[in-house]
């Protein structure tokens, strides 16, 4: 999907609705307010004097007030112990939105995981993959996370846009294609590879729920996961490393400190593809990939590159909040 990046030299970040409603002048202090607070109300703003209009329930920017069915939809997230925002998107340049894709296209996915006492981000990308891929590709690293972190057994609520990936689980049609060998009715299973390692981890959960929310929501998580992705595509270079960040950590007071994940990320079972030259496009690769899940390089100065590039994303994008 494409995807708006919210970036101004200054704003002023008002909350109507949240722990503590008033203006702030960072995204980290407005983040404080609102993560993980059920039905927060903020919205940024150019100068104090909108900002405060928002807040005393002057602006005609204010959010319209839910409906019955929305808010019967958005119950179990007071409910749940975590919140997890996934989001995957491509800038397509092929003739199918969201479909066919040339491989010099840029793709990435992107995950938060809000609990009580921090919040952890992950992101990286691939050339030529497509949108549905990587909605899936964030909900595979969200959920081995978890699994890193212990927290199968915990009240779980993932927040998604895809109903493609909702659908799959929340419909049966992931038991349906396990039933037929992973195939659909009528042929072919497209990502069949990835929708193998969610049926697996699905089955390691005991209090999962999944949420449906419209494309580009204003809720602090799917802001989040919405710039982290866009960062990373922005970062993206032919013939370069491809940028990969998991474990940033958000402690309780806001503070910033980037860590390296636990573990090695989840293995996908695809071939590994050369990085495009910009005047070279071609279709998607469908081979399986390599050991490396995105079929990146893999020596260490190279990774070394790569999570330094990371960072560098993660600090720009702290900064231009």
């Amino acid at each position: 999907m494409k995807v708006e990046q919210i970036m101004a030299s200054k704003k002023f970040y008002a909350v109507r609705v949240g722990r503590k409603p008033g203006i702030y002048s960072t995204w980290a202090a407005c983040q404080q307010q609102i993560n993980g607070y059920s039905g927060a109300q903020y919205k940024s703003f150019p100068t104090r004097a909108e900002a405060e209009a928002f807040v005393n329930g002057k602006s005609s920017a204010t959010p319209k007030a839910p409906r019955t069915k929305n808010a019967k939809a958005s119950a179990p997230m007071a409910n749940a112990d975590i919140t997890v925002y996934t989001d995957g998107g491509n800038r397509n340049t092929g003739n199918v939105q969201g479909g066919q894709v040339k491989a010099t296209d840029k793709s990435a996915w992107a995950y938060e995981i809000v609990m009580p006492d921090e919040t952890l981000t992950g992101t990286s990308g691939e050339w030529g993959a497509t949108n549905n891929r990587m909605e899936i590709m964030a909900l595979i690293q969200a959920l081995d996370q978890l699994t890193l972190l212990d927290q199968t057994e915990s009240s779980i609520l993932v927040v998604s846009d895809s109903k493609y990936v909702l659908d799959a689980i929340m419909k049966g049609w992931l038991t349906g294609w396990k039933r037929r060998g992973w195939k659909r009715s009528n042929g072919e299973l497209v990502n069949a590879e990835l929708w193998k390692i969610i049926d697996k981890q699905l089955a390691n959960f005991t209090h999962l729920q999944f949420h449906w929310v419209k494309g580009h929501a204003n809720t602090s998580g799917n802001v989040t996961v919405d710039e982290l992705l866009n960062q990373t595509m922005d970062q993206m270079r032919p013939n370069q490393p491809i940028p990969e960040h998991h474990g940033t950590k958000v402690g309780a007071k806001g503070h910033v400190k980037s860590a390296q994940t636990t573990a090695a990320p989840v293995k996908i079972e695809r071939a590994a593809t050369a990085k495009p030259a910009r005047t070279t496009p071609a279709p998607q690769s469908t081979t399986a990939p390599t050991d490396d899940k995105f079929g990146h390089l893999s020596r260490a100065d190279e990774k070394a590159n790569s999570v330094s590039a990371m960072e560098d994303i993660v600090n720009s994008w702290k900064q231009n909040r």
